[in-house]
């Protein structure tokens, strides 16, 4: 397929979003234009090709794609749901390819397709799926496990903040991880090679850790610093999860379980050893040295 040039980004202002907006316009490659919810307060750089949309309508979205080659998604959680309009608007707008909000655990997995954190992640691939087979639009899945530096200050791998270490199965269990910005990078590595990612999934990672190692690595950043480690069963944590939801407890203490599950739970799939697409993609492994500085970076923020 032709080059990718123009590109839409869905979600820019999110804590991942951000970063790939800023790499994907520092990476030169690339005309950006930003989605911007209708009613949003989130601010862009002077000069950024703006356009605000309600994400729930075919006609507003369509109008925001048009002579865009591309549209990456970036949206929340909470926002997973529009990702079909998404969808439809971009094959109306004549857009080439999209990348879904997949960021994160192994969904060819047939293990964690069913659990029930990713539903509306399954439906909007599924429906891609479909729609390329019979449009021009392409798609492509990028699947970086857990992130590293988002995990580690914002008490999902490890609470540095506080201090506290929630150690799963023993917390020697090996998965991969890929900060932020390496998940950008994946990105724009997408989008430079449309024809080698098309209609496929990518598996990125910057590393293979266990949460002992990187308490071990936030030990070493801050000697000083005391921490309280406790192990729990992962299984008793995602029973929880499901009594919980049973009980329509719709939030992050229910669902988060699920994602542990994904990235702690070896028969999910959450370590990528042997078949990643760095280095088609460019994304970096870290070594030793690399890995400590994110992990320095978060203890020491």
């Amino acid at each position: 397929m032709s080059s990718i040039k123009n590109v839409a980004i869905a979600g820019a202002s999110g804590d991942l979003g951000s970063v790939v907006f800023e790499k994907l316009v520092a990476s030169g490659k690339f005309n950006i234009r930003v989605l911007r919810r209708t009613g949003s307060s989130a601010k862009f750089p002077a000069g950024t090709d703006v356009v605000d949309v309600d994400f729930d309508s075919l006609e507003s979205v369509k109008s925001a794609l048009a002579g865009q080659d591309a549209v990456v998604s970036t949206v929340g959680s909470t926002a997973v749901q529009s990702q079909k309009v998404l969808i439809d608007a971009s094959i109306a707008a004549g857009v080439k390819r999209i990348l879904p909000s997949d960021f994160g655990s192994n969904l060819d997995n047939p293990l964690s397709r069913k659990l029930p954190v990713y539903v509306q992640k399954i439906e909007a691939q599924q429906y891609a799926q479909e729609k390329a087979k019979t449009t021009d639009l392409s798609y492509t899945f990028i699947y970086n496990s857990a992130f590293l530096d988002w995990g580690l200050t914002h008490n999902f791998i490890l609470n540095v903040a506080e201090g506290k270490a929630q150690l799963l199965d023993g917390g020697d269990v090996l998965f991969s991880t890929t900060t932020l910005a390496s998940v950008a990078d994946g990105i724009i590595g997408v989008l430079s090679h449309p024809e080698e990612t098309k209609n496929r999934s990518v598996f990125i990672h910057n590393a293979v850790v266990s949460q002992n190692k990187l308490l071990a690595l936030a030990k070493k950043a801050d000697p000083s610093k005391s921490w309280e480690v406790v192990s729990t069963k992962l299984d008793d944590v995602v029973a929880e999860a499901y009594s919980r939801l049973s009980k329509g407890i719709l939030d992050a203490q229910t669902f988060i379980p699920f994602l542990y599950r994904a990235i702690f739970d070896p028969a999910y799939g959450g370590n990528f050893t042997g078949f990643t697409d760095n280095a088609l993609l460019g994304v970096k492994e870290f070594s030793e040295e690399e890995l400590f500085e994110v992990v320095n970076k978060a203890v020491t923020a």
